[in-house]
């Protein structure tokens, strides 16, 4: 009996043992390695063993470990996706902000220096921001420039909401058509679009030709071009499809459940496009200002073609004082100022909208 008692014995310390390096082994692929004698988040599970034997070596073992530390855990370096994304676009945006941010900075610090014929005397200075202010001729090309700007920006996303009303609400399923032919005539380019328009406002133009075929006029109008209302002309029609785009784009988010709500409730189109389509199509609308409002202050091209002398913008004196002058911190100094008032009048262009909507509402 002594024998056969032993043997038992030995068997189920045999099978205890190959229990636990069989728990072991699983605890080692579910947590990791070990520190200690401890499996990193885990505990060494009880045998569900009959006996003294298995109440005393279960004991030894959860007093081994409540005595033992516990692993230290190694975090990743980037562990949310937070983190990782920044990663991934921090190259790029660093690239971006070099090519942006570098010139601008240049510009900037150009514009507290004096030229000094050839050289440039990097002396601190604000005579140039004196001059770009206080002087008559750049303080009215200023004041001209975010007058034909503030004008082509109305005027532009005035007669292309209707447009993009249209294409959204009544396109069909040509939408995608509709916007194909937008995109028409930026298949030229932007150089031979104004000298088309010099051509149609000409004083032998097609305007003035057709004027006088229908004996509107007795002779040919030299009010059509080489002023502001032709720079304005020219400028609404090159920028028309940037503000018809991101009024499309707002108006097709329009949820079209609520139009029928607002129908339902006795709304007529009027009011339901007043107090729904419009309040809900605001973001397009401020980006299309801003879209046409921005480059069109500081648009070259067009003045020169077809403003004339009454239609020079501020963009003319900053290329002569880059250019013929060769006064670069004058030129550097009229651009900041530029720069300066844009954001001011854009700033406070988006916070007049957003008002006025909210009042609509």
């Amino acid at each position: 009996m002594s024998v056969q008692s032993e043997s038992v014995e030995i068997a189920l310390d045999f099978d205890w043992l190959i229990g636990m390096m069989a728990m072991i082994g699983v605890a080692w692929e579910r947590d990791g390695p070990w520190v200690d004698g401890t499996p990193h988040g885990g505990t060494i599970p009880a045998c569900n063993q009959t006996g003294t034997r298995s109440a005393a070596m279960t004991a030894t073992a959860e007093g081994s470990r409540a005595a033992a530390p516990r692993r230290i855990e190694r975090k990743p370096l980037l562990r949310s996706g937070q983190a990782q994304g920044l990663a991934l676009v921090s190259p790029t945006l660093a690239y971006a902000l070099i090519l942006l941010a570098v010139p601008i900075l240049v510009v900037v610090a150009h514009s507290f220096w004096t030229q000094d014929y050839l050289t440039i005397d990097r002396s601190f200075t604000l005579e140039n921001y004196r001059i770009a202010l206080t002087e008559p001729i750049y303080r009215d090309l200023l004041m001209r420039s975010l007058w034909i700007s503030l004008v082509v920006s109305i005027t532009t996303v005035v007669l292309a909401y209707p447009i993009a009303y249209f294409i959204s609400f009544h396109g069909g399923r040509h939408k995608s058509l509709w916007l194909f032919l937008i995109t028409i005539p930026f298949w030229t380019s932007y150089l031979l679009r104004v000298m088309s328009w010099k051509v149609i406002l000409g004083y032998n133009g097609v305007l003035n030709s057709g004027l006088l075929a229908l004996g509107v006029i007795d002779e040919p109008s030299t009010a059509l071009l080489y002023n502001s209302s032709a720079v304005v002309i020219t400028l609404t029609h090159a920028w028309a499809a940037f503000a018809i785009l991101p009024i499309f784009v707002s108006l097709e988010k329009v949820d079209r459940t609520l139009l029928e709500a607002a129908t339902d409730l006795g709304d007529g189109p009027i009011r339901r496009f007043v107090r729904v389509t419009l309040p809900l199509s605001i973001p397009g609308v401020v980006s299309a200002i801003l879209i046409v409002m921005i480059p069109t202050v500081g648009d070259y091209v067009t003045p020169r073609l077809v403003g004339g002398k009454d239609g020079v913008m501020i963009a003319t004196a900053i290329q002569a004082q880059f250019g013929k002058a060769a006064n670069w911190p004058l030129g550097a100094a009229l651009s900041v100022t530029t720069m300066a008032i844009v954001t001011a009048m854009a700033a406070a262009t988006v916070f007049l909208i957003r008002g006025a909507a909210r009042m609509a509402r």
